[in-house]
């Protein structure tokens, strides 16, 4: 997630100027641009090396963490007159909030203190959230950025949380860290494109309202009992009995299916057989398969709300999952809480989730290919070349960065995942990701070491725990791109929340409390991302736009789309700009000059090339750049500054076709 954060990062940096010899992102540049080494992607390097990398990555991201602060505390500003010295605030952010730890939000507020939170959205499109974060009190209000109430809700912390920020605190910072959070405060934010919006929290008064106390229970069990989760249009269904999913509904497109979720695990291949081959680091060498049984009957737990409701379930002693549905909105968010895997039997594991629907999907399914385009994946079937099929689940397993979905006749079921995994579908209508691995034994292809990583506190170590998230969404066939696309840049580049403490409550009324970085009246293209915006030397700006969509992948978002760069930058003005290649570092009409032209042989049997789309040329006056399906374009752009031109080699504008 640091390169959803330093893109974020980078972008306040410019928004606020950069400070000469201050703090900088340039580190956590340098730390995940070591981090692109293929070791580091698969996770292949020696634990030492993995150690260097996270040191590195900690490093980067200290300073970048300065830069957000100090950027926030010039851009939130004072309202009042240049004669009123108002202090500057101090941000402060938290690293380690996916372990539920969060030192400014578990403040005591009942001092006539006040939590201020912004929330920044790094995306070119208004986004409607629900923030989560945890607190020490069940007894708040929450005011938005114009100093409204809005609705909020209390959720109570498991015990899973309470445990894991004990143990891994000391682990990550070293020593002991007393932690005040008991609940979850949960609360909807519209944040602009490119820019923050401004909450607070306080102590509710009591003639108050208050956030609303979410209602837990345990659904009764019997012979087919079920129980229903989910207030919008996303509902999903659960046997009361073994506490699995076994129906969701969109009421709003009138979907229905059938839906199931499980885990199981592979045993490794521990390379003692005739091919001395073990299951490790670099290769996936399941031996067996087993599913997990919970131990005894499954309690769920569910807790509702005006915003969200939740699904509790403990599977075993290592495996615990929450089932979120958001009422505004239509996908389901599976958490999950894997380890230590238990290796007292002398065999490794590998876990996985398994989505299990009634789709006929004829062997057939689609994974992304490092974030961009699908690619359509038949089970042991290679297009290129007849396949022997040796190894029928390791020789179907595809790399997923962002997501996999199935499709027949009429509906398609999506999955997305908060980080890299392996993923498959080896039956007909099933989903199977993998989310944790650990193994005894080293695979003799170069690492040395088995995969079996530990996190120590003083003598006590244990195996690695990993907690993340994967989300799921069925569609009417035709209809889910859209959900994959949109929803998939705002899994990479989730809200950046910083904290600050103000006494009493008039942050709202001497502050700017909402920011957008574009024109107010403009927004990205629901089919336009912004990947890249750095400021360089000399005020200069490298700007890269992508087409998220292919051809043919949605009927409403695949053709050639426009950008206006004037309505990016309403504040400056635009005197120069220059296209360059994808990497920045030439001119883009240099470098098709010394472009290789490959000459490729079709047999008679195949269709004739069809020739790549590509946006049009750069229009000198209305500075609108074109972008057909996949394509990604980077410019340079110039600005004047006290209207003086910036200086450069070329006189004239510089704009270049694709």
């Amino acid at each position: 997630m640091l390169s959803g954060y330093y893109l974020a990062a980078r972008q306040l940096e410019f928004f606020a100027g950069r400070f000469g010899s201050g703090p900088s992102t340039d580190a956590l540049a340098d730390a995940l641009s070591i981090a692109q080494h293929h070791d580091a992607v698969s996770g292949t390097q020696r634990q030492h090396v993995a150690a260097d990398y996270a040191m590195r990555l900690s490093i980067g991201y200290k300073e970048a963490e300065k830069v957000v602060s100090s950027s926030l505390a010039a851009l939130t500003g004072s309202k009042l007159n240049s004669m009123h010295t108002d202090p500057v605030p101090q941000f402060q952010q938290c690293p380690l909030l996916n372990i539920s730890y969060c030192p400014p939000s578990e403040a005591n507020l009942s001092d006539a203190r006040s939590l201020v939170i912004i929330a920044y959205n790094p995306l070119g499109w208004k986004r409607e959230e629900v923030i989560r974060i945890p607190v020490s009190s069940d007894d708040l209000v929450v005011l938005d950025s114009n100093g409204r109430e809005i609705e909020s809700q209390i959720l109570p912390l498991s015990n899973v949380s309470l445990l894991t920020i004990n143990f891994h605190t000391k682990a990550y910072l070293g020593t002991s860290a007393s932690s005040l959070a008991r609940y979850w405060l949960a609360f909807s934010a519209s944040v602009p494109p490119l820019g923050f919006s401004t909450y607070a929290v306080s102590g509710a008064k009591m003639s108050e309202p208050r956030s609303f106390s979410s209602s837990v229970y345990t659904p009764d069990k019997g012979n087919g009992k079920t129980f229903e989760v989910g207030q919008g249009n996303l509902q999903l269904l659960y046997s009361a009995n073994e506490g699995k999913l076994t129906r969701y509904t969109n009421r709003r497109n009138s979907v229905t299916s059938l839906a199931e979720q499980s885990y199981s695990y592979y045993t490794g291949y521990n390379g003692t057989d005739r091919v001395f081959q073990a299951s490790g680091a670099y290769v996936f060498r399941p031996n067996n398969s087993f599913s997990i049984k919970p131990e005894g009957q499954v309690t769920s737990v569910v807790i509702r709300g005006p915003l969200l409701d939740e699904v509790h379930q403990q599977l075993n002693a290592w495996l615990y999952q929450v089932t979120r549905v958001y009422k505004g909105k239509e996908h389901a968010e599976i958490e999950f809480t894997i380890g230590p895997i238990p290796v007292d039997d002398g065999f490794g594991k590998e876990i996985i989730a398994q989505i299990s629907t009634g789709l006929n999907t004829n062997k057939t399914f689609y994974t992304d290919s490092n974030g961009r385009d699908f690619i359509k994946r038949i089970r042991d079937y290679r297009a290129d070349w007849d396949v022997e099929v040796h190894q029928p689940i390791a020789g179907n397993y595809y790399p997923i960065n962002l997501g996999i979905y199935l499709e027949d006749e009429t509906t398609e079921v999506s999955v997305l995942v908060d980080r890299a995994v392996g993923g498959s579908s080896l039956v007909d209508g099933q989903i199977e990701l993998m989310l944790h691995r650990r193994l005894l034994n080293d695979d003799s292809r170069g690492v040395g070491e088995a995969l079996n990583e530990e996190v120590c506190v003083l003598d006590s170590c244990k195996g690695l725990m990993v907690q993340g998230k994967y989300y799921l969404r069925i569609d009417p066939r035709g209809e889910g791109a859209k959900w994959r696309r949109k929803f998939g840049q705002e899994v990479y580049s989730p809200l950046l929340l910083a904290f600050s403490e103000e006494e009493g409550n008039n942050w709202m009324s001497s502050h700017i409390t909402t920011f957008s970085a574009i024109d107010h009246s403009y927004s990205l293209p629901d089919n336009i991302a912004l990947i890249t915006l750095q400021e360089l030397e000399n005020g200069r700006v490298l700007l890269r736009l992508a087409h998220l969509y292919e051809t043919g992948e949605d009927k409403d978002n695949s053709g050639v789309t426009s950008v206006e760069v004037k309505k990016l930058f309403p504040e400056k003005k635009v005197v120069k700009v220059r296209e360059m290649s994808l990497s920045g570092n030439q001119e883009r009409i240099e470098m098709e000059k010394k472009r290789l032209k490959w000459k490729v042989q079709f047999d008679q049997e195949d269709e004739e090339e069809i020739p790549s789309v590509r946006g049009g040329p750069v229009d000198p006056v209305e500075l609108v750049v074109q972008l057909a399906p996949m394509e990604i374009r980077t410019f340079i752009i110039h600005f004047s500054y006290d209207n003086h031109d910036d200086d450069d080699d070329d006189d004239d504008l510089l704009l270049f076709a694709s």
